[in-house]
């Protein structure tokens, strides 16, 4: 993936604070749009099973999660390789877990505050963790698939062989408990980023001597993976277990549909990020959602479990219903710009909330992993 530095976009890091990525923060700022609007489909414009078979939800849910978490692999090479154990989990506990808890929080004080204690009364630590691994699972998964990496390099930093059998491995686990699939689905998207990371080089030297030929392959496997796609083929429905044939025509359908169409869209928003990076929206994008796509994840995670409790829209058209998940897609994005200007600045309550130091500090030294 190409390193985009020096750049005068305002609010991105200057070129003493590791010249941050702004190609990737685009394709993040992406992402996460397409995250939340994913989510107003399922829960407002249909408000039944019929968002399986939608065009729109299958394309975004075919690659959305996969190339964010293996952008996230790509970016978190560098704790991999230069921290020690300790420090590498602890930092990236403090990171994504942290603020999670903080608007998990958020989250069951809000049910205390709109329903009746019987029907919102807190359960076990056990079952308070997996409510919140089940509202905020892709922030699980990263941290676990980081974890497992950085377990794994401590044999051996750099041998791609490693990573592979560790795929090999989680794919072919029979566990199904909470959130364990989505992590065997997501775990070797990670690890393919890491591995670019790795060898980058050797990667770019690869696509750039076959690239029309290799686009126009995944092209075409993108485009029938996008046909053959059903309600079966979503993780959610499959959970990544192989017992029969079909089962095993699903879970590989999903892969190579989900890898395949990952890498034709990062192509592609690359590609709009060279064209428009001087334009408005791309900045905007780029800055105020790239840079900020743990907060929005967390924040838009919050609003729909919460919806997930109340009854709403069962007599709504279908305007009403567009109507709708636009405004509350507006307001999450404006509500998490909101907090992440307010909160910025402010030592602790910053990385509580957001995940990261404030501002001042970045200004030292920010790692380029986040």
């Amino acid at each position: 993936m190409p390193k985009i530095t020096g750049s005068t976009v305002p609010g991105a890091r200057t070129p003493e604070a590791n010249d941050r990525d702004l190609g990737l923060d685009f394709a993040k700022g992406v992402l996460i749009t397409l995250v939340i609007v994913g989510h107003l489909i399922q829960y407002v414009v249909y408000r039944d099973e019929g968002f399986w078979e939608s065009p729109c939800f299958k394309w975004i849910y075919m690659f959305h999660m996969p190339l964010f978490m293996a952008i996230s692999g790509y970016l978190s090479w560098r704790a991999l390789l230069r921290k020690s154990f300790t420090q590498a989990i602890g930092d990236r506990a403090m990171q994504l877990l942290l603020p999670m808890l903080f608007w998990y929080a958020i989250l069951e004080t809000a049910k205390l505050a709109a329903f009746s204690s019987s029907a919102s009364e807190p359960g076990s630590v056990l079952q308070c963790l997996n409510d919140s691994a089940g509202t905020y699972w892709f922030i699980w998964a990263a941290f676990v698939s980081f974890l497992l990496v950085k377990i794994l390099s401590i044999f051996n930093r750099r041998s791609p062989w490693i990573l592979f059998v560790s795929v090999i491995l989680v794919a072919l686990a029979p566990v199904t408990f909470s959130i364990s699939p989505l992590i065997r689905y997501t775990f070797p998207f990670f690890c393919l980023g890491v591995s670019f990371a790795q060898s980058r080089e050797w990667w770019t030297s690869i696509t750039r001597s076959h690239k029309p030929l290799l686009i126009t392959f995944l092209s075409i496997a993108a485009l029938v993976c996008f046909l053959a796609w059903r309600k079966d083929t979503y993780i959610y429905n499959n959970l990544a277990l192989v017992h029969d044939m079909q089962s095993a025509k699903n879970v590989l359908l999903m892969l190579l549909g989900s890898a395949a169409a990952s890498a034709i869209v990062i192509v592609l928003v690359l590609q709009c990020w060279k064209v428009g990076r001087s334009n408005r929206v791309t900045r905007f994008i780029t800055v105020e959602l790239g840079q900020s796509t743990l907060l929005l994840y967390l924040i838009q995670g919050t609003v729909f479990r919460l919806m997930d409790s109340i009854q709403y829209g069962e007599l709504w058209d279908l305007t009403t219903r567009l109507a709708v998940a636009g405004i509350l897609g507006g307001a999450i994005v404006a509500v998490a710009l909101m907090v992440r200007w307010i909160v910025r600045d402010i030592p602790y309550l910053s990385q509580l909330v957001l995940g990261a130091p404030p501002r001042s500090a970045c200004l030292k030294y920010q790692p380029a992993d986040n």
